[in-house]
């Protein structure tokens, strides 16, 4: 069993920036593969990012350029940096950990931005 806790979010001013991070407790097998997700009032959950073992990420579009995903191995983490936050980018951050099927989520950390 792995229990993923999130912290980093907040609310803010258009431009700012904040910083996610995701430590994997318990059963880390999961952490090869990490990823955030945000979701937004009434809205599916989307990917934003994600990192893989060796360090290969990816990136929703609207996330290229302001959002960087890194991962600390050693206290099994993951984060987030995101720049020049926008309105837009106000939504419930979620972690996970894992691909597919078997992937653990956390609960989230809320981000709000204001104009």
């Amino acid at each position: 069993h792995v229990r993923l806790v999130e912290s980093g979010g907040g609310s803010g001013e258009a431009g700012g920036s904040l910083t996610l991070s995701c430590t994997a407790f318990g059963d880390t097998s999961c952490t090869s593969d990490m990823s955030w997700y945000r979701q937004k009032t009434g809205r599916e959950r989307t990917l934003v990012s994600a990192i893989d073992s060796v360090n290969t990420t990816l990136y929703a579009e609207y996330a290229k350029g302001r959002f960087t995903i890194s991962r600390d191995n050693a206290k099994n983490t993951v984060y987030l940096q995101m720049i020049s936050l926008n309105v837009e980018d106000t939504a419930l951050y979620i972690c996970k950990c894992g691909l597919g099927i078997k992937a653990h989520w956390g609960q989230g950390t809320q981000v709000t931005v204001s104009s």
